[in-house]
């Protein structure tokens, strides 16, 4: 099949595409530059590559149905607007399958765990989640009155090799590991009981990959793209200080004085997003339907950014006496 994918080189799309490649798809990786992919695979010399901006080319999705692909992956797809000219431009084509790329943020507050990827009735908490949730209710809305062939897929905190995760207080402050790393003490919000549901990025290329093996199961579907169990903030802490070799010193504060003692807006207000909407998201319909298997457990992925975080220098290790 001839394979677009939209932001190919971001952290989803390097570990994507080399699987469409293997399987003997013809694939054009579109993004706004040519970057290097977070990973190396003799795949990628087989691809077609195509710069396109999304923001700054108003004939972005035209240029995109242009191409008359068997399917479009869309990765960095963030707003409602685009999302109906996607559709709209796309609808003339051989088009078979549109993947698009929604969040877990999509949820907001649950109200039931696990939370079901199916939920007609999310409550998204920032403008992020509100327009990944408005863009899925409209592309349930076409496929169940015009046949428009969509799956979409919720990732979870995308983590691994390469890039920032979030952190055990549901930020991405490098300084919480680092006192971690020394044996220092982290002070959490609340008691500690809120979640995070990590997801490596190689896990939720497989679950692209297998949507699109399993078309006629995946359409019209929501899937959560998340590793098999959720975090809370203590067990992730606790588990960090092991991988540390260090004794967990784990304090905690009411929210209010947490924000108190954390005394920067932005990171209490990103932690805040993270653990308003802490839940357990559901891979159930995956597992049945696209017979979806996470290959990495949430400590594997955490574990495995940490251990990047190390070898670039943005951890160091105290020298032992």
């Amino acid at each position: 099949m001839k394979i677009v994918v939209i932001g190919a080189y971001g952290h989803i799309g390097s570990y994507l595409v080399p699987k469409l490649v293997k399987n003997n798809n013809e694939v054009i990786a579109v993004s706004r530059g040519k970057h290097q992919p977070y990973t190396q695979d003799s795949g990628w010399k087989k691809i077609q590559h195509m710069s396109l901006d999304r923001v700054k080319d108003p004939k972005f999705a035209t240029k995109i149905a242009a191409l008359n692909a068997d399917v479009v992956v869309d990765l960095i797809n963030f707003k409602l607007e685009d999302t109906q000219k996607m559709t709209a431009a796309l609808k003339n084509t051989q088009l078979s399958h549109y993947l698009f790329c929604s969040s877990i943020w999509a949820h907001g507050r649950a109200k039931t765990l696990p939370a079901d990827p199916n939920d007609p009735a999310k409550e998204p908490l920032d403008d992020y989640g509100k327009n990944k949730f408005a863009s899925e209710q409209f592309l349930k809305h076409e496929y169940r009155t015009n046949g428009f062939p969509v799956t979409i897929i919720m990732p979870g905190q995308i983590s691994g090799p390469g890039w920032t995760i979030i952190n055990p207080v549901g930020n991405t402050d490098l300084g919480v590991f680092q006192k971690i790393a020394n044996g220092e003490k982290i002070t959490l919000p609340n008691f500690g009981m809120e979640t995070l549901h990590h997801v490596h990025a190689d896990d939720v290329a497989q679950m692209f990959y297998k949507a699109i093996l399993h078309r006629n199961q995946a359409l019209g579907e929501s899937f959560h793209a998340v590793a098999a169990e959720s975090m809370t903030l203590y067990g992730y802490a606790k588990a960090c200080y092991q991988f540390f070799g260090q004794e967990p010193q784990i304090d905690f504060l009411a929210w209010p004085e947490w924000v108190k003692l954390v005394n920067n807006q932005e990171l209490s207000e990103h932690s805040y997003y993270h653990l308003a909407r802490s839940g357990s998201y559901s891979i159930e319909n995956a597992r049945k339907l696209l017979n979806y298997e996470p290959k990495y457990t949430t400590l594997e992925t955490v574990e495995q950014g940490i251990q990047s975080y190390l070898e670039r220098g943005l951890i160091t290790l105290k020298k032992s006496e």
